[in-house]
C-alpha cells in the first residue's frame, strides 16, 4: 500500500466564530452566524486557509433540529446547508490555494448522545443536509459520530452519492482501557464497519488528545488486516474531558492551558508517527494551532517526522 502524504484539516469553527465576534449563543451554536451574519463564517474559513489548512469543513454541524429547532430546520435547513457549502467553496476558490471542501454531516440527533439515536429520523435529517451541500463539497465528513448505528445511517443517506466518505468517531475520554466509542462499542469494530461501508478515511475527533493514539493503533491494525488503503486521521479537542452523560456544545468549556499551539503540535507529531495522514483540530483548536502544524509537519512523509 502506498504511503499517503499529510493533509491538514481546519480547526474548530464554533470557537473561532466566537473569538472573532460573530453572533454566538446556545442552542444555535455555530449555526447562528450562518443565519444572522454569514460574513463571519467566510472570515473564519479564510483564517484557517491562511494558517495552512487545505481541507476546510462546511459550517453545517449545527444545522440540525437539535440546535436550530424542528420548525426552523423544516423551513430553512436546506437553504442553510446550501449557504454553508457555498461559503466554504467561496473561501476555497478565492484563496488561490488548492483547497478541498469537506461537507460536515454531524450526529443528527445530538452530539455525545448515542442513546437518542433514531435511524429513520437521522437518515431524513442527513438527506436534507446532503441535498444542500452536494454541489459544493469534495468529500463527505461524518464527524463526531458516537456509535456504529450513526455512521450506518449516514451511509444510507449517501447511498446514491459517489463522493468519498470519511467517517470520524468521537471516543470515550476514559484512559487505561481499550479505546471505545462514546456508545461503548470497541474502536476495532467501528473501523471494520466503516471499511464495510466504503469509507475512504477513518478519523477520530472531538475527544482528548490522550485517547487518540490508542484508537489510531487499533484502527491501523484493522486496516492492515483488511489490506485496504483507508487513510487515518485525528482532530482533537482542546477542552478538558467531559462526563459520560454530557452533551457536546452544552456549554463553552474553558480551554486547557496545556494545549496551546506548541503542545498540540507535539501531540500531532505522535499521530503522524502512528499513521495519521489527515490531521487538524476540533473544539478550541484555532488558526494559530493549524499554522504550527503547517509550518512543522509539512514533508512529514518525505522521511522522518520533522523536529
Amino acid at each position: 500500500m502506498s504511503q499517503p502524504s499529510l493533509r491538514l484539516l481546519d480547526g474548530g469553527m464554533g470557537r473561532e466564530l466566537a473569538r472573532i465576534g460573530a453572533p454566538f449563543r446556545q442552542p444555535e451554536w455555530s449555526a447562528l452566524a450562518l443565519i444572522e451574519a454569514p460574513q463571519y463564517v467566510l472570515q473564519a474559513h479564510q483564517a484557517f486557509i491562511r494558517a495552512g489548512a487545505r481541507i476546510i469543513t462546511s459550517n453545517s454541524y449545527a444545522v440540525v433540529p437539535f440546535h436550530i429547532g424542528e420548525q426552523r430546520f423544516a423551513e430553512h435547513g436546506l437553504a442553510l446547508a446550501e449557504r454553508a457549502g457555498r461559503l466554504a467553496r467561496q473561501a476555497a476558490t478565492q484563496s488561490g490555494e488548492v483547497v478541498s471542501v469537506a461537507g460536515s454531516l454531524p450526529p443528527a440527533l445530538g452530539s455525545y448522545r448515542p442513546d437518542l439515536f433514531d435511524h429513520r429520523q437521522s437518515v431524513a435529517i442527513h438527506r436534507q443536509l446532503i441535498a444542500g451541500l452536494r454541489a459544493y463539497v469534495d468529500v463527505w465528513l461524518a464527524e463526531t459520530q458516537s456509535s456504529i448505528a450513526e455512521v450506518e445511517a449516514v451511509a444510507e443517506a449517501l447511498s446514491e452519492d459517489s463522493k468519498p466518505l470519511w467517517l470520524s468517531f468521537t471516543l470515550s475520554d476514559d484512559l487505561g482501557e481499550p479505546p471505545r466509542l462514546r456508545s461503548g462499542e470497541p474502536v476495532a469494530e467501528a473501523v471494520r464497519v466503516a471499511a464495510g461501508l466504503g469509507a475512504a478515511a477513518v478519523l477520530f475527533n472531538c475527544s482528548q488528545p490522550e485517547v487518540m493514539g490508542a484508537a489510531l493503533a487499533e484502527a491501523g491494525k484493522v486496516v492492515k488486516a483488511l489490506g485496504l488503503d483507508i487513510e487515518l486521521g485525528v482532530y482533537a479537542n482542546a477542552f478538558p474531558a467531559v462526563a459520560e452523560d454530557a452533551k457536546a456544545n452544552s456549554t463553552l468549556l474553558e480551554i486547557r492551558a496545556d494545549l496551546g499551539p506548541e503542545p498540540y503540535l507535539q501531540w500531532s507529531r505522535t499521530w503522524v508517527a502512528a499513521g495519521a495522514s489527515i490531521v487538524g483540530g476540533c473544539c478550541g483548536i484555532g488558526p494559530e494551532h493549524i499554522e504550527q502544524l503547517h509550518r512543522h509537519l509539512q514533508g512529514a512523509f518525505s522521511g522522518d517526522v520533522p523536529d
